[in-house]
């Protein structure tokens, strides 16, 4: 079990705002899923909070490079997300 900032592609930033939504390791954010996490911070904690951030977090659970996720799946993602 990973803490979130051990996974590829989020620090200490992306961290703080699934904690505040109580994710808090890698277990956590696989069982709900990124587009859920996604949705959970921007209701409670970042209400700004930028799509990059739901890439980010389906690619940690990928261990991959955000920007290589293709755009069918970023859309796939957003709808999943409620953006």
């Amino acid at each position: 079990m990973r803490k979130i900032h051990e996974l590829r592609g989020l620090g200490p930033v992306s961290a703080k705002l699934l904690e505040s939504v109580e994710i808090h390791d890698e277990d956590d954010l696989r069982a709900i899923g990124a587009p859920e996490a996604y949705a959970r911070v921007r209701l409670a904690a970042a209400p700004s909070a930028s799509l990059n951030l739901l890439y980010a977090l389906h690619a940690a659970l990928c261990d991959v490079d955000w920007r290589m996720l293709p755009s069918e799946l970023k859309s796939v993602l957003r709808n999943e997300a409620g953006v």
